[in-house]
């Protein structure tokens, strides 16, 4: 009780920190699979807005900008395929035909 009174803000600054860290553990699946969201998102995105849409590459790269920042963007036309590289995941989609549009690989 001593600790309480003498250093408050520690005493709240401890209990945030154990509630932020029971939360992280409970969500630590969704946190996981978030690295993989960004560059599959994105690789989709693009490849719909770039083939199915037949919008100028120009504007779906500004399109499919997003807050994080991916580290490889590579725009295969000859194939059509899209890989996305972000936060240490890869993800491709290619366009597999005008009915079916694009698939992430």
């Amino acid at each position: 009780m001593s600790f309480l009174r003498s250093r408050p803000f520690s005493a709240l600054f401890l209990v945030l920190l154990l509630a932020l860290l029971g939360w992280i553990w409970q969500e630590r699946v969704a946190l996981w699979a978030f690295p993989d969201i960004i560059s599959a998102y994105t690789a989709k995105e693009y490849c719909s807005c770039r083939y199915v849409m037949n919008n100028e590459a120009r504007y779906c790269h500004s399109y499919v900008k997003q807050w994080l920042p991916t580290s490889r963007f590579v725009d295969d036309a000859s194939s059509k395929r899209v890989t996305v590289s972000g936060m240490g995941r890869s993800n491709s989609a290619v366009w597999m035909g005008e009915r079916q549009g694009c698939r992430l690989q």
